[in-house]
């Protein structure tokens, strides 16, 4: 017998509430009809009706709409936010056989967003080329009613759950790009269905730091003082969740030595020292490991260590940019780079190698990638997140699912790092660690400048926060 007979979200606006019911819709024998009980409209804006109830049959008696969503095939819910018909709350919250899913954001981005979304008219986005830009204006006053209606209503469920002695299901706002926790939340339902991915279709729409999206975010910032729970000045991360890429990893056949790549760093160099530590150029380091193969190699090589090699996100990208963009022949992501020119207009070369390519035409190329890989990190394109550009920050929150690295080495001292590695482990005259391959046709440094470095900021923002990135400087 179903735990549940239908559902309700407890939501507010610019919560992450459209994306959720998207995905809720995706799951077979789920429906959420939006919100059914908007005083303004039903369902949908520029609706009649919904499950064949109108507006004006829905206002005289809301019952007569909670009856067909309860009957409809399949489960079937709603979105509730605190300002919806006030007459079907106690209803729903005192009915078991109702599921409660809370979802729930930061006040202050909900509010920012809403004020965004206000000057813009841009509710929703599904591609980031139809993007409009704007900012919000914080009013204190606004805010504080804004947030009280928020926690007033939040106390206000969390004490009638507790004294019918029912639960919720919680998701916040970062949870909601969790595939995991969505095929949770079904399971919790009662359904069977999982997904396979998460639906593309809405994109983020304001991914920067709040200090980007208020005009004046200095008064924000005193009106809010001592509220730190806001935590205002964080850097957003809209990037899919990685896992272990145990099969990429390389271990030592004969040092207790474990190399855990990010992908566009300087691996090719790292490979080669590992060869030449185990004494045999025809000897590589073991990889393509499953998991049990990998700890069985652990247990076999009692005080191993795993590292990693981080690199300048600038210097990353552009090393990605000439190898998997502008490389037209094996290594290149020829299916990208068609999508790059057609769907994005990014001026990128027939040729790489003609006489028309010069440092200006190159420059210009990169800096577009730049301005793609922003949009594309936020969640906000329809191109794959690829391990050769996502955030350092994220790949290594991977490595967390298996192992952690016992170091985490910078690209520019990464020779003396490995060289003191070696020592700790045994290894008394190390290999020498050879240089990374240069970047083709042209090198950073041939067209590097503040805004080049500023572009490279705003797509790595958490890679230089986290791990202390300063400005590039050539050498």
């Amino acid at each position: 017998m179903a735990q549940f007979d239908y559902f309700v979200v407890f939501a507010e606006m610019r919560t992450g509430s459209n994306f959720l019911e998207t995905n809720l819709n995706a799951f077979d024998g789920i429906a959420c009809h939006g919100e059914a009980f908007n005083p303004h409209f039903i369902g949908y804006p520029n609706r009649d009706d919904a499950l064949g109830v109108t507006q004006a049959a829905r206002d005289a008696d809301p019952k007569q709409l909670l009856r067909e969503v309860r009957k409809a095939p399949g489960l079937n819910g709603f979105r509730y936010f605190h300002d919806h018909d006030p007459r079907i709350l106690d209803r729903i919250l005192d009915d078991p056989k109702c599921a409660k899913i809370v979802l729930t954001r930061n006040p202050v981005d909900s509010y920012v967003s809403w004020k965004i979304a206000q000057a813009t008219g841009q509710w929703k986005l599904t591609d980031a080329k139809a993007r409009k830009d704007g900012k919000a204006e914080f009013v204190a006053d606004e805010f504080a009613e804004h947030l009280s209606a928020l926690q007033n209503f939040q106390v206000t469920l969390l004490n009638r759950l507790q004294t019918s002695g029912q639960t919720a299901f919680y998701v916040a706002y970062e949870d909601l790009q969790s595939l995991d926790v969505m095929n949770g939340l079904a399971a919790w339902l009662g359904s069977d269905a999982r997904l396979e991915a998460l639906d593309k279709s809405l994109k983020v729409q304001n991914p920067s730091a709040l200090s980007d999206k208020v005009s004046n975010f200095g008064q924000m910032t005193e009106a809010l003082s001592g509220l730190d729970s806001f935590n205002l000045t964080r850097t957003p991360n809209f990037e899919p969740r990685r896992g272990a890429a145990v099969p990429t990893y390389h271990a030592s056949e004969t040092a207790p030595l474990l190399y855990l790549p990010v992908r566009g760093g300087p691996s090719d160099p790292v490979l080669q020292w590992l060869r030449d530590l185990d004494k045999s150029a025809d000897a590589a380091p073991a990889s393509k490991l499953s998991q049990n193969d990998l700890r069985e190699w652990m247990r076999d090589h009692t005080g191993h260590r795993s590292f990693s090699v981080l690199r300048h996100p600038l210097v990353r990208a552009h090393a990605v940019f000439c190898h998997r963009i502008l490389n037209i022949g094996q290594g290149g992501y020829g299916g990208i780079r068609t999508t790059l020119t057609k769907r994005y207009k990014m001026p990128l070369p027939t040729d790489p190698a003609a006489s028309d390519y010069d440092k200006v035409a190159h420059r210009t190329a990169f800096a577009a990638f730049l301005g793609f890989l922003k949009t594309n990190l936020a969640g906000q394109t329809g191109v794959r997140v690829d391990p050769d550009w996502a955030s350092q920050s994220k790949i290594i929150e991977g490595f967390a699912e298996f192992v952690l690295p016992d170091r985490l080495m910078r690209q520019d001292t990464v020779a003396h790092e490995l060289a003191e590695l070696a020592v700790a482990v045994g290894i008394d005259a190390p290999p020498a660690l050879k240089g990374p391959s240069a970047d083709a046709p042209y090198a950073l440094a041939d067209i590097y400048d503040a805004e080049i470095e500023a572009l490279a900021r705003a797509a790595y923002g958490r890679d230089y926060l986290m791990f202390g990135f300063s400005d590039w400087t050539p050498t």
